[in-house]
């Protein structure tokens, strides 16, 4: 059972409908570790490449009914590992459970994601400013979980040249957007070399989101 907590205080609101749950996941990082390794072990960890032909520096895999892949042929959800031919990884009752919960705690009820994608920060590794804007119901809210080593989050506006702010996120903090905030640009600063006693020399980032 996945006993996350968020006491208003706890709760740190960066926009109208926009939330940082701090430390709302450590109380199942062991679960969710366990999990973790479960997945990559199906459906390891990979660089993908962006449709202009650069190589990502964020290393990435899915578990869920879809995942997200990029390459030449542009951004899309797909119901198979390209590398395999095969289905992504079941996501873990753990990862569900904790999505829809930090979803509810937001204000976002009956979220269930259908796609995760687990992002592997190591650094100096970093991601663009950019929308979420894949997915066909924009209704759905965002839920993204960081694990491991510290990081910083840049939260821009409704268009791309709105100046972020800058919100530090530690391990088993958790950012639920959606609503009037969903389609706003977001990133993360090149990550700083540290080690976390648990996932090491790296940030594990989970990205819940309704694909379909």
């Amino acid at each position: 059972m996945i006993d996350s907590y968020a006491s208003e205080e706890n709760k740190e609101w960066i926009a109208s409908a926009s939330v940082v749950l701090r430390g709302f996941a450590l109380s199942c990082e062991s679960v969710l570790h366990t999990d973790l390794h479960k997945i990559i072990s199906t459906a390891p960890f990979r660089h993908m490449i962006t449709p202009g032909g650069f190589t990502m520096s964020v290393a990435m895999t899915n578990c869920g009914s879809y995942g997200w892949v990029s390459g030449r042929g542009g951004y899309r959800y797909d119901p198979n590992d390209p590398l395999t031919g095969k289905p992504w990884p079941e996501m873990p009752e753990s990862f569900l459970t904790l999505a829809k919960n930090a979803a509810a705690t937001a204000g976002f009820d009956n979220f269930i994601s259908d796609v995760c994608l687990v992002n592997r920060y190591e650094p100096g590794a970093k991601l663009s400013l950019h929308q979420d804007k894949d997915e066909l119901d924009f209704n759905q809210p965002i839920v993204s979980v960081s694990l491991g080593l510290p990081a910083i989050f840049l939260f821009g506006g409704l268009k791309r040249k709105d100046k972020p702010v800058r919100v530090p996120l530690a391990h088993g903090d958790v950012v639920v957007w959606g609503g009037a905030d969903r389609m706003r640009y977001h990133g993360i600063m090149p990550l700083k070399e540290n080690h976390h006693p648990v996932f090491g020399n790296q940030r594990i980032n989970l990205t819940f989101r309704k694909a379909y």
